[in-house]
């Protein structure tokens, strides 16, 4: 039986940690907050938990390892996770830097293991049914697709509001036209925080003509 190690079981991991229970799949929980284990442990008396991930990593019965950390752990956690030969599920970003999240993308390659995004939308039968209309001409041809972001969520102090939101609406956008923009570029505001921005738009071109923009905002 496939054995799952979670990394981070607060705001979004509880989620998480609750749907590979149901699947049978969850073996272990991994959470630096005493009493966010002493809840679960409530919930999934049955699951091991602990505050080291050290002790998760070095399961050899984990197969693999999701990870709902604050977003700046991700690339720490996730290469981590690769070198000890696990299979890998990343909350988005994947990291806060290109650097970073192609070094991931290699490694991955290298060890021969999985490495997955956790681009929630694409499984939504909404934009499942969407790309089944554009892939089957119902729509024309696709000249334009923007998206709006606004005003939900929580405001994040770690990464901006493009590396929070806007990867929902770029993974959606790209797996309908099914091709990566030629070019791309964003530009932002900070006004809540310092050195942190809060709105970004950003522009996208392809080889075929379409453009897109993305609009996001806490």
């Amino acid at each position: 039986m496939t054995k799952i190690g979670v990394i981070g079981a607060g705001y979004w991991g509880k989620n998480l940690v609750r749907n590979f229970y149901q699947l049978g799949a969850l073996s272990a929980v991994c959470d630096t907050d005493a009493d966010t284990l002493e809840r679960l442990k409530k919930e999934y008396p049955d699951i091991k938990f602990t505050q080291s991930k050290d002790d998760l990593l070095n399961d050899g019965d984990i197969y693999g390892v999701v990870i709902a950390s604050p977003a700046a752990l991700h690339y720490g956690l996730a290469k981590e996770a690769l070198e000890k030969g696990k299979h890998v599920f990343v909350e988005k970003p994947l990291a806060l830097n290109i650097r970073e999240g192609e070094a991931l993308v290699k490694l991955a390659g290298k060890k021969k293991k999985t490495l997955m995004v956790g681009h929630i939308l694409q499984y939504h039968n909404a934009v499942i049914k969407l790309k089944e209309l554009v892939d089957g001409g119902e729509l024309g041809k696709i000249r334009y697709i923007y998206s709006n972001r606004l005003n939900i969520g929580k405001i994040r102090t770690e990464e901006n509001i493009l590396w929070s939101f806007a990867p929902h609406d770029i993974s959606v956008i790209l797996m309908l036209l099914g091709e990566t923009p030629e070019s791309l570029f964003t530009t932002g505001g900070v006004y809540l925080q310092h050195n942190v921005a809060d709105v970004t738009m950003t522009n996208m071109s392809f080889s075929d003509g379409v453009r897109a923009h993305i609009f996001v905002s806490w």
